[in-house]
């Protein structure tokens, strides 16, 4: 597995601030909001020669987001993008961010209120990805 560049850690870490200064707001007024809990992009990968695959932890959920590789930031997206993944294939929705940061999101689990550190969303985080990243398993017959 191709190791992520400084400029790709750099872009990850704008673009969670990025969102995190977009949704911070709509977020702290849901029930299930969890102030123990802030907004980090994790475990991430390559995806391709377009993508970079991993998890964006907010304090209300969990979600598996795609983010166009740094030389193809500025270039148009789709609405949609299906992600071809070892488990399965996601269909992801775009989003435009200030500072001209785009990705591809998906909800994978909503209320994340039971979580008591950013260290338990970092697992949580680790461990979605590990399972999105195993082939599905075939029930026997």
């Amino acid at each position: 597995m191709q190791t992520l560049t400084a400029d790709e850690y750099a872009l990850l870490a704008e673009l969670a601030k990025a969102y995190r200064d977009v949704h911070l707001p709509s977020i702290k007024q849901k029930s299930d909001w969890n102030p123990r809990l802030g907004v980090d992009a994790l475990c991430f990968q390559h995806h391709g020669a377009e993508h970079l695959v991993g998890a964006l932890i907010t304090p209300c959920e969990l979600w598996l987001i795609g983010v166009p590789q740094p030389a193809l930031r500025t270039e148009s997206m789709a609405e949609t993008l299906t992600l071809s993944l070892p488990s399965g294939a996601y269909r992801l929705s775009h989003e435009r961010l200030p500072g001209d940061y785009q990705l591809y999101k998906r909800a994978i689990l909503s209320d994340l209120s039971e979580l008591e550190s950013m260290q338990e969303a970092a697992r949580l985080a680790q461990q979605m990805m590990t399972r999105l990243m195993q082939p599905a398993e075939v029930p026997n017959t």
